[in-house]
């Protein structure tokens, strides 16, 4: 059995994430603005916990991109630029389109034919797409975040890969952390945003991945044109 220590770091170590985890939420709900400041002392207050699991938590968020460290006046939420979101789309796209030659070049275990552990699998990231598509449709971009999170994840996770997967979902939420600042300006988001995610798993689920790199292009292009309008 684990001694005091042990439980404690184990603890500390939840906490930490669970932190982590609310405060990238509340940068993607919009509630903490790009350029806002705060110290490790007023999160811990706001929380109700000791500094100690907030400053790693902090630390996490900036080595993650979403935070930038000042010794002096404590943290800040990351201001990105359109040609940073540029430069985040280009380094998803390399990571999908490695996923992609994966498949061409016969990978294990994706989509073997019979295999009910893959089309459950696909079945499960099919879902997260659909209510990825609702939300978008509606205009609900807190909702769309989170299963559009959600779905990439999922979607990673079946190329096998976790450090590839861990990777992309880091570039997505960075990617929505810039793209969140301009798109909450809009009052009404139905139509402006992408719904295509039903689509890029039935056409993985054929292996017709050239129809994947279509997909995932249209949609690229689509969030830079979105993006550089709100931006201008």
């Amino acid at each position: 059995m684990p001694g005091p220590t042990g439980n404690g770091a184990v603890t500390r170590s939840t906490l930490r994430q669970q932190i982590a985890d609310a405060l990238r939420d509340e940068v993607l709900a919009g509630r903490l603005q790009p350029g806002q400041e705060f110290t490790v002392k007023e999160i811990a207050e706001q929380y109700g916990v000791s500094a100690t699991p907030v400053r790693e938590a902090l630390v996490d968020l900036a080595a993650q991109g979403l935070l930038e460290a000042d010794q002096h006046r404590g943290f800040r939420v990351h201001e990105y630029s359109y040609d940073d979101y540029r430069g985040i789309i280009e380094a998803r796209s390399l990571v999908t389109d490695g996923m992609f030659k994966a498949l061409d070049d016969g990978l294990k275990g994706y989509s073997e034919p019979g295999d009910p552990r893959t089309a459950a699998a696909l079945a499960g990231v099919r879902r997260r797409g659909e209510e990825a598509q609702r939300a978008a449709t509606a205009g609900d971009l807190t909702v769309l975040i989170g299963y559009d999170l959600r779905f990439w994840r999922e979607l990673g996770a079946l190329f096998g890969n976790p450090y590839l997967t861990d990777f992309l979902h880091r570039l997505r939420v960075q990617s929505w952390v810039c793209a969140v600042q301009h798109l909450r300006l809009l009052t009404d988001l139905r139509g402006e945003l992408w719904s295509g995610h039903t689509e890029l798993v039935d056409a993985l689920s054929r292996r017709d991945t050239r129809a994947a790199r279509s997909i995932v292009s249209a949609y690229n292009t689509h969030s830079l044109t979105l993006i550089g309008r709100l931006a201008s």
